[in-house]
């Protein structure tokens, strides 16, 4: 059996997390027939296909789940034991605030790296849908790094990558038909709400909140069970939801933007570092 290279490990993770050549090579930086030749490789040495290419995507083959499991748990142990050894003095407290939308979903893999990377780093993850109060925080000295969505064009902060607010709905529940629009939407102090009740008060559509919740796996379970249409920037559109295109107003354009203290230690520089390198964060 011949050794199975990092680097495509590493690839052929990300296409098995996208399910599409093209998303994982925007994520990863490179040309989507880099990324073929590099699964064709990994194929080649495992003596088997792993993925089933189509016109809508690819699918894993029994034996690309088979080596999904064995290869998270491979790249786990590897990034722990470089890190324990490359990053072993660099230590301390690092705060991060953030929106649960982006630490439960795309600061996911990134944080995971990180805390294999930098072992003796002590992680705290602070979520709160409210970007004034967590750069509050900040000014406060209670948090390190605030990665939250800004209003487009407003200033201040590190601006990681521009996007869209989207209406979404149920594939099978036509809510946003309703005489009066249905809305599950954050608490108070959300731009998402802010910028949903102004488009539609503009445009003189009726509407009424159906749902608030603190996070947005209550907000999107809400949507799922067809209580209300939600707003979501595009960029975390899950398979399960259906963007509203035309029946509703357009929304405003956010920017991811990242915040950090004047005076922090080296382990929350390697974080910021990370977050404003990482493509996951900059489509730029």
């Amino acid at each position: 059996m011949r050794d199975l290279p990092i680097a495509l490990l590493r690839t052929f993770m990300v296409v098995a997390g996208t399910l599409n050549l093209t998303v994982a090579a925007n994520q990863l930086n490179k040309a989507p027939s880099t990324i073929s030749m590099q699964l064709n490789r990994l194929e080649d040495l495992v003596a088997n296909p792993l993925m089933e290419r189509g016109q809508h995507g690819v699918r894993l083959t029994a034996t690309g789940i088979q080596l999904k499991h064995h290869a998270q748990q491979l790249l786990n142990l590897h990034d722990q034991i470089v890190g324990s050894f490359q990053n072993i003095d660099i230590a301390g407290q690092v705060r991060l605030g953030t929106h649960d939308q982006y630490a439960s979903r795309t600061l996911t893999p990134l944080l995971k790296a990180f805390i294999l990377s930098y072992p003796e780093a002590q992680l705290e993850v602070f979520c709160d849908h409210r970007p004034y109060h967590l750069t509050d925080m900040l000014e406060q000295g209670k948090i390190d790094i605030a990665l939250v969505e800004m209003p487009a064009n407003s200033g201040g902060g590190l601006r990681l990558r521009r996007d869209e607010l989207v209406w979404v709905r149920a594939k099978d529940h036509n809510v946003h038909q309703q005489a009066v629009l249905p809305l599950a939407v954050f608490d108070e102090g959300c731009y998402h709400r802010n910028y949903a009740r102004k488009a539609l008060e503009q445009s003189a559509r009726p509407y009424r909140i159906a749902f608030t919740s603190q996070s947005r796996a209550g907000v999107l379970a809400a949507v799922r069970a067809g209580i209300g249409v939600a707003i979501i920037p595009r960029h975390t559109l899950e398979d399960d939801l259906v963007v509203i295109e035309q029946e509703l107003p357009a929304l405003a354009e956010t920017e991811i933007t990242m915040f950090t203290a004047s005076r922090v230690n080296e382990a929350t520089r390697r974080l910021a570092l990370t977050i404003e390198e990482s493509p996951l964060f900059n489509n730029s």
